[in-house]
């Protein structure tokens, strides 16, 4: 085991957003890729916004996400406890050693940290007052995927609050030094806190970690323009959870969303990119959020899922309808529409709709769809034909019922393609779907008679 240790370090005030996903998981995989500590520690100090339905949310998603941790909330450590709230007493301990080293002092009620070098005051515009800064040298940030970065830090700054809470800035760096981490991979955003970490770290004589800072996310064009945030569609991970989503797939692309394998494939499984993942893989530019790009892969993922996996799912997807009961009532014709779905579904929540028609004959109609058959050909004449046919026709297989309506067509002098569509729309309703001949047969002669003769009786 090596001795890199990486933490993930959410706050639970809302629900957990697909940046925070992608965020655990580039710290996931890079303990993984190295052998190291991936540690899950609760930024959980913000009482009025913090809520142990968000802490549970963060728990269940990285759970879900297949991102399990070695050290935190739920599985121990040496570096406890693992949720900041129950810290108090550390941040003491190290504010009191700050103090020590003559960093600190006392002002409005707070207390500041104290940046060392010569101090002038100038008047700041934005604030409208006199301010004190101090003359010192940039920080420099070695930065593992922004590379050399600078940061002027010259005001001195708050570390507790007036009402005794430690700061964000306090307890992160404290938590980091006590926890002993030796990576911070986190959002871009977080680059212009990082000045201030390093000038702490330096105070304490701790050593500073190295800091990776990834590109942000940006919603796609159809989405808006600018950062994703939690309260955009596609946004959140639970919403891939009651979707029905593959957790694999999710993760398979959020991967993708800032890091390059250095190959062309969309699509890797896990021990691939543990394998290949490295910080020098992860880009500068900022990635963009595509949910179409998603929503292949994961159907790509359903595609080759073995079926007893595929029909779980399903059945998971519909114990949540009103009528999923009766749906899966006839548990061998429930698996057998159901895999006839698998191919052509992009998420198991796309089953109910796909699949109505199997399940009622009170199935809804296309208007566009009928309006589009209807003014094409004669298919009128072509829905009598079949309907003359149908009695003598083979169901036993889907080659059968297929030979059947090439041998109708070509007795016409028609294709195969002139009977399709409207063979389609009558017993359907839509355009889409499994092929023609494997509706008819798993329908059945009977019920494909009778919606021919229904929906020819409404066209007359």
């Amino acid at each position: 085991m090596s001795n890199v240790r990486v933490r993930f370090a959410p706050s639970p005030t809302g629900f957990f957003h697909i940046g925070s996903a992608r965020t655990a998981l580039f710290n996931w995989l890079y303990a993984r890729h190295t052998g190291g500590a991936f540690i899950l520690r609760i930024e959980d100090t913000d009482k009025e916004r913090n809520s142990e339905q968000f802490v549970d949310l963060i728990y269940s998603s990285l759970n879900w996400l297949g991102m399990n941790w070695d050290e935190g909330p739920q599985v121990g450590g040496n570096f406890g406890p693992y949720r900041q709230s129950e810290r108090a007493h550390i941040y003491r301990e190290y504010l009191e050693k700050l103090k020590a080293t003559g960093r600190t002092y006392e002002k409005d009620g707070a207390i500041w940290f104290k940046l060392i070098g010569e101090r002038y005051r100038v008047f700041d515009d934005h604030r409208k007052k006199e301010v004190e800064k101090v003359k010192v040298a940039p920080t420099v940030i070695d930065d593992r995927i922004r590379g050399r970065v600078e940061r002027l830090e010259d005001e001195d700054f708050v570390i507790v609050r007036s009402d005794g809470n430690p700061v964000f800035h306090f307890v992160n760096v404290v938590d980091d030094i006590a926890m002993q981490i030796t990576h911070v991979i986190r959002g871009e955003d977080h680059l212009s806190n990082t000045s201030k970490h390093v000038e702490l770290f330096k105070a304490f004589g701790a050593p500073v970690p190295q800091f990776a800072h990834i590109p942000l996310i940006l919603k796609s064009p159809e989405m808006g323009q600018g950062k994703m945030s939690k309260r955009d569609k596609g946004a959140l991970v639970e919403e891939y959870q009651q979707r029905h989503f593959l957790p694999e797939a999710l993760v398979n692309y959020i991967a993708l969303l800032g890091w390059n394998p250095g190959d062309d494939r969309e699509k890797l499984p896990i021990a691939d990119i543990i394998r290949l993942f490295d910080l020098p893989g992860v880009n500068q530019s900022n990635a963009k959020f595509d949910p179409k790009k998603l929503a292949h892969l994961n159907m790509t993922y359903l595609l080759e899922l073995p079926a007893d996996k595929f029909l779980a799912l399903a059945q998971a997807c519909f114990a949540k309808l009103p009528n999923g009961a009766a749906v899966m009532a006839n548990e061998a014709y429930f698996h057998e529409v159901m895999l006839l779905a698998q191919p052509k579904i992009k998420s198991v929540d796309e089953l109910a709709a796909y699949t109505v028609y199997f399940f009622t004959e009170d199935y809804p109609v296309d208007d566009k769809v009928k309006a589009k058959v209807m003014a094409k050909g004669e298919p009128k004449a072509r829905l009598a034909e079949l309907i003359a046919a149908l009695p003598t026709m083979d169901f036993s297989s889907d080659a059968s019922i297929e030979a059947a309506l090439k041998a109708l067509a070509e007795s016409k002098g028609l294709g195969f393609g002139d009977y399709q569509a409207i063979a389609r729309l009558a017993v359907t309703g839509t355009n889409a779907g499994p092929s023609i001949t494997a509706i008819f047969r798993v329908l059945g002669k009977e019920r494909v008679m009778a919606r021919l003769q229904k929906f020819s009786a409404a066209a007359a």
